[in-house]
């Protein structure tokens, strides 16, 4: 008898939640908060990266230039065979006492010497080039005596 009830027993309602457009509706209100948190957060990060530069280097944010260097084109220490073209630029303090482009191939000749002695397994992957561009970088402040700030490389071709 128990089961002549529950076949003509209707099934029970499905369970009352949220309508489409509810989920809709807030789906679109957590992305609009999102989207002005997020654009507050990187307008409030670009001022403190601007501030802490000018703290930093205060006559370095309006008095510095940008000077490419000749390219250096040389064979590597190992392989034998192996040849390499590093183009370069360096960031420098805007300093009339001294003729920029003097300096300029000064510190080039002496990454030309510098290349010689690097091998293709040194400058190979990013840690590689990352580890050259410091060493090349601390070669070109020690030759303008501090007036380089960075160097930047441009392209680098080993064959």
């Amino acid at each position: 008898m128990v089961d002549d009830l529950s076949e003509d027993a209707p099934p029970p309602p499905p369970p009352a939640g949220p309508s489409r457009l509810h989920w809709i509706a807030t789906i679109a209100g957590l992305s609009i908060i999102a989207t002005a948190l997020g654009s507050g957060a990187g307008i409030e990060l670009a001022a403190m990266a601007r501030h802490n530069l000018q703290d930093m280097h205060p006559a370095a944010a309006s008095k510095t230039r940008l000077i490419d260097l000749p390219p250096v084109i040389t064979n590597l220490a190992d392989p034998v065979d192996s040849w390499v073209r590093l183009q370069a630029s360096i960031v420098i303090d805007d300093e009339p006492s001294r003729k920029p482009e003097l300096m300029a191939a000064e510190i080039a000749n002496d990454i030309l010497g510098f290349m010689k002695t690097v091998t293709v397994s040194e400058i190979g992957g990013a840690s590689g080039l990352q580890h050259l561009r410091e060493d090349l970088t601390e070669r070109a402040e020690i030759r303008s005596q501090g007036r380089v700030h960075e160097l930047i490389i441009q392209t680098l071709v080993v064959q």
